[in-house]
């Protein structure tokens, strides 16, 4: 038998005593037998000893007569039974074992393991695998911290190191899996995303999931697709927390906290990153482990050995070398392996190729050394043949983190799918391309830093290469663009206007984007939100050519988007009638309506709809990426906003004219707030840090950035300069709300109360009180002056049929003008509740659909304004509990709201970069009256009438060219079911869901026939 390491068996004995002294060797037994290292007799002979001390003494005196094997299944052990102190003792004289060994020993390649992560689409192992296991076993040893609560471990480091597989290496293992995570482990590859592509992720994750859920118990049911980013991570929380609890969840090459964010939702994760600072934004115990750039000499040489079928102590000096000279990079190790493969006496030529390329260093923001990787990626490709060189150049244009199926390179390269396979294939064998064995057909794709290398040597030919694309697309599909629906087909839709707009290829770009056929199509297969993505993503390159015509159909797909996403599709050529006479859109579907109407089809134009004006009086871009929060001064004239960007914006509310500008923090702003007297802007964010302002100077007043350990959710100045105080929220476990004096540097108060995130803090409007808002489920009132709790609501209460599945959260509250009620926003839902009592006075359901994002009450009126995750903002009255008017126009989610001091205007804000500025009076219920199937029409000698049931539940008569209403019924009890009109006596009727018909303002039951508007 092979013995011990020296410098393993000389760290055991230094240790000795120590572990003799903690150690029960009748836990770390059971492990060491199921990985078969020790044998029942040893055990028993081991237990016969009388004291727990002498048979640790006896195990380790054992243990030191035996292999490599056994110290490191020991060390695995004693990381398994929480002995992590003694664990870290053995920790760095890990030995290395071979793979042959590796795989024979701790593979975890037992049937329930195998079953276990190909479920979760955990990636298989590389062809060639070198073990590293001290890292393994730190990464294990973090993911056994999560055995007991939910948290994070991250594991970080330089591109091409190796996080991804050292992840999937990690829970490849039968006791990790069985004693942490019996709920299962699921991978997710996430890497560069915008918003659309994040949902597009997520629900793809919840249909695994729920599929899975389903086979297991056939009676669960599979729900459709989330529509929005919050629907789908409250979806992805209640799979991971009700159907797979305490499972893992794996999120492979995570680029932006803004995506994290998406993920927390308290459950158990382990992410790869390249930034380490990256899990600051989340919430939750949390532990890392970094993952070094470079292999051990010793580990590289393996690699390179198993390529060419050797023994690393038998491979030439020119070895060495190379490792030295790619400073072992686990990707170029790879790629020069897979050359040598090929050419195993290459040895001299490919050591003198990398130290005599000198290649333009790739520059990037971020810290990477690339050298290596570019000489690397240059022998690589050098060993092609030139055919193969110029169609691996053509990946140049591929974007990163996508991968393709071979049809789509087929249309590229004009050759056939089983050509391009072969190719492929050759490419793959050089470890120039990556292929994706989990789906059929197979899905290929480019390392993002080999895409850099093709960029950076293929820069001046960027522009042609895109060209290429589009020509061969449209040489291909000269008919009509692909329907299938297949990978392919969803390629061209998804990627034909980056290559188009990389390509500079205007006017190819807005003759495809101003079609309304191009709309249908891609709506019917993608969905509107990628269509909406584009208008916005390449809205600059569209308004050198119409941004007029840009700004119809992006209106269009706003106020049309819910519409698109409904099964069967609608007719989107109705849908653009409904378009205003000037609309590019309307023009088009005109055309299109005419046409079919000469075929039998039939359309209804509206006639009155130019009645309808915009209902925005102002639209700013005051930022490039989402916008979380927008305010108005006391004084009205102004409006600051802020979010993603990181920047504190200030600007006119008259005209949007810029006033100030301030980059003004490191990570997303996440609200601002003036002072009572507009001399001062406070500011909070994702960095843990609130800043307060000068308005006037745009310089940096004061600084608060250690008290608080979360993000910063919220803050807010008192209403009047009598007191002057700033409120802050957090996500803090438990010190998450506080006071600050500006004047002071550390806070004045803290209140003790919630033990979930506070999302938002509000003072009375004589700031007495201070409401926070919680994730806990709780509205709470604070004395300002003392810092006491005053009252507690549990608004969790109010959803007693959803509590037991999902927490609650309270997203935040707002005070009416006189201090009387407080209103509270939480799901789909807002509350209106007593201050003096804490009874609900008003319960105000929106769509079960849409989550209320925010609320906000007018100071000079009982109006109340709410911002819905539907693009909408909607304005309630509390007092007569109507809803008095829509205010639509945004392209995505609405962050906010609030009314300017006098009530006059309301400014809302959203995902999709803009701030729009309404004035209240002028905005209204715009879907009193829909056209469906409880409607009738009557025309006569140019006159049309239209009878319909409203969204109240009244019948109205209304005269179809002007929009007037000429008669509307009182509310009714029961549903309206149908109407009829009368052409001869111009008479109206209804039925109702209960049974009843009513006519002339009588009721009559079981009455078959009425004629008029009276009873026969």
């Amino acid at each position: 038998m092979a013995m011990m390491e020296e410098g393993a068996r000389s760290c055991l004995l230094q240790s000795r005593s120590s572990l003799e002294q903690d150690i029960r060797a009748s836990y770390l037994m059971d492990h060491m037998i199921s990985d078969g290292v020790l044998t029942g007799d040893e055990e028993d002979r081991i237990r016969s000893k009388p004291t727990r001390k002498e048979q640790a003494a006896a195990l380790l005196e054992l243990l030191l007569r035996k292999d490599n094997q056994a110290y490191i299944s020991f060390y695995n052990a004693l990381v398994r039974e929480s002995y992590g102190d003694l664990a870290s003792l053995l920790h760095n004289s890990l030995p290395l074992v071979s793979p042959e060994a590796e795989k024979s020993f701790s593979d975890g390649g037992t049937r329930y393991v195998q079953a276990v992560l190909s479920e979760g689409g955990v990636p298989q192992r590389p062809v060639v695998f070198v073990s590293r296991p001290a890292l393994v076993n730190r990464v294990r040893e973090k993911l056994y911290r999560l055995q007991k609560e939910p948290g994070w471990v991250t594991v970080f480091g330089m591109a091409g190191s190796g996080k991804s597989v050292l992840a999937a290496e990690a829970v490849r293992d039968h006791a990790l899996i069985t004693e942490c995570f019996p709920g299962g482990v699921h991978w997710l590859s996430v890497g560069q995303l915008d918003r659309s592509d994040l949902l597009v992720r997520i629900q793809s994750l919840c249909f695994r999931l729920e599929q899975q859920s389903q086979e297991k118990d056939p009676s669960s049911s599979l729900h459709r697709p989330p529509g929005s980013l919050e629907e789908a991570k409250e979806r992805l929380r209640f799979l991971m927390l009700r159907r797979y609890p305490r499972s893992l969840l794996i999120l492979d090459d995570i680029w932006d906290s803004s995506v994290l964010k998406a993920f927390d939702i308290q459950c158990r994760v382990l992410l790869t990153t390249r930034d380490r600072s990256l899990a600051d934004c989340v919430s939750g115990s949390k532990s890392e482990v970094a993952v070094e750039s470079g292999l051990e000499e010793d580990q590289a040489l393996e690699i390179l050995a198993l390529y060419v079928n050797g023994k690393p102590q038998r491979l030439p000096e020119q070895a060495r070398s190379i490792v030295r000279e790619c400073k072992g990079s686990p990707l170029v190790v790879s790629l020069i392996g897979a050359l040598l493969r090929e050419f195993p006496d290459r040895w001299a030529y490919y050591l003198h190729t990398l130290q005599q390329k000198k290649f333009k260093r790739i520059r990037k923001s971020s810290s990477y050394d690339y050298d290596a990787l570019d000489q690397a990626m240059a022998a690589s490709i050098q060993v092609l043949s030139e055919e193969h060189r110029e169609l691996y150049i053509d990946l140049t244009v591929l974007e990163k983190d996508v991968k393709v199926p071979a049809k789509v390179l087929s249309v590229l390269w004009d050759l056939e799918p089983e050509e391009v396979e072969d190719v492929l294939q050759d490419f793959v064998n050089k470890s120039l391309l990556f292929r994706d064995c989990h789906h059929r057909p197979y899905l290929y794709y480019l390392h993002d830093l080999q895409l850099d290398f093709l960029a950076e040597m293929n820069r001046s030919g960027l522009e042609s290469l895109h060209t290429k694309v589009v020509c061969q697309y449209q040489q291909r599909y000269s008919q009509g663009p692909p329907t299938s629906g297949d990978e392919e087909c969803l390629y061209w839709f998804r990627f034909l206007t980056y290559h188009m707009a990389k390509a500079n290829l205007t006017q190819e770009l807005c003759s495809l984007m101003f079609s309304l056929d191009w709309v249908r199509t891609k709506a019917q297969i993608m969905g509107p939100a990628h269509l909406i993505n584009d208008y916005v993503e390449y809205g600059t390159i569209l308004d050198k050519e119409n941004s007029e015509v840009r700004g119809h159909f992006q209106e269009f797909l706003s106020l049309n988007g819910h519409q698109l996403e409904q099964r069967p599709f609608p007719d989107v050529v109705q849908l653009a009638l409904s378009q205003p006479d000037s609309s590019e859109v309307y023009r088009q579907a005109l055309l299109q309506a005419q046409e079919r109407a000469t075929r039998g089809g039939l359309y209804l134009d509206w006639v009155n709809k130019s009645s309808l004006k915009s209902l925005s009086r102002l639209v700013v871009q005051p930022h490039q990426g989402s916008i979380y929060s927008a305010c108005f001064s006391h004084d009205g004239t102004k409006i600051a906003s802020c979010g993603s960007s990181k920047t504190l914006r200030v600007f006119k509310s008259t005209s949007g004219e810029k006033l100030l500008e301030i980059q003004a923090h490191d990570d997303e702003v996440l609200c601002c707030a003036f002072s009572p007297d507009d001399h001062l802007l406070a500011t909070c964010s994702s960095d843990r840090k609130v800043k307060v302002w000068n308005v006037e100077r745009g310089t940096l007043m004061r600084m608060f950035e250690d008290e608080h350990e979360e993000q910063v959710n919220h803050c807010q100045f008192t209403n009047t300069l009598r007191r002057l105080l700033l409120a802050t929220c957090s996500n803090d476990k438990f010190m998450n709300t506080k006071l600050w004096n500006i004047n002071k540097p550390s806070s004045q108060n803290t209140m003790f109360g919630h033990l979930e995130p506070v999302n938002h803090c509000c003072f009375s409007p004589d700031d007495a009180y201070l409401s926070t808002s919680s994730s806990d489920g709780t509205l709470k009132l604070w004395e300002v002056s003392s810092a006491n709790e005053w009252k507690s609501i549990d608004v969790a209460d109010m959803f007693p049929e959803q509590r037991e599945q999902t927490e609650v959260m309270v997203k935040c509250s707002t005070w009416s003008a006189d201090g009387r009620t407080i209103i509270c926003a939480a799901r789909n839902a807002v509350f209106v509740f007593d201050v003096e009592t804490a009874a609900m006075l008003l319960e105000i359901r929106t769509s079960r659909l849409s989550t209320v994002q925010y609320c906000h009450a007018c100071p000079s009126s009982n109006l109340v304004a709410i911002a819905l995750s539907h693009y909408a903002v909607e304005l309630w009255d509390i007092e007569t509990s109507k809803k008095m008017a829509d205010c639509s126009g945004h392209l995505s989610w609405v962050h906010g709201v609030q009314f300017s001091p006098d009530g006059s205007l309301l400014l809302s804000c959203s995902d999709d970069q803009t701030v729009r500025v309404w004035e209240t009076k002028k905005v209204h219920t715009s879907s009193a009256v829909c056209l469906k199937r409880d409607s009738d029409v009557l025309f006569n000698n140019g006159d049309i009438t239209v009878v319909a049931a409203d969204n109240r539940n009244r019948l109205q008569v209304r005269n179809g060219r002007t929009g007037a209403v000429m008669f509307q019924s009182e509310n009714q009890e029961s549903r309206i079911r149908c109407t009829a009109i009368c052409s001869q006596t111009s008479a109206v009727g209804l039925g109702r869901e209960d049974g009843t018909i009513q006519a002339g303002g009588k009721t009559v039951r079981q009455v078959l026939r009425t004629i008029g508007w009276r009873t026969l």
